[in-house]
């Protein structure tokens, strides 16, 4: 346990930006998971619109340092991959 004030603080932080961070995946979790539903669907518009908010959030978490830059450049890769993919079948 924290024993002096500036240790304490720092729990309290460490809850917050846990709780924060957690929120934030959670999201950008169920924002992939449609995006690669849509890109393996039939409905090329709505599959586009998904893969450009998954590729948004993936972003924003990168640059918020929820997820690693590099993580997020794969899985939008991937994404997109699945896309064209798509679209060309």
């Amino acid at each position: 346990m924290a024993n002096h004030p500036s240790a304490e603080k720092r729990n309290r932080q460490r809850i917050v930006r846990t709780e924060r961070n957690r929120a934030a995946k959670s999201a950008l979790r169920g924002a992939v998971k449609k995006a690669r539903a849509a890109a393996a669907g039939t409905d090329a518009a709505k599959a586009k619109s998904s893969v450009a908010s998954a590729e948004k959030a993936l972003a924003k978490a990168a640059s918020k340092g929820v997820i690693h830059p590099r993580t997020a450049a794969r899985t939008t890769s991937r994404i997109a991959k699945a896309l064209a993919k798509s679209a060309k079948a």
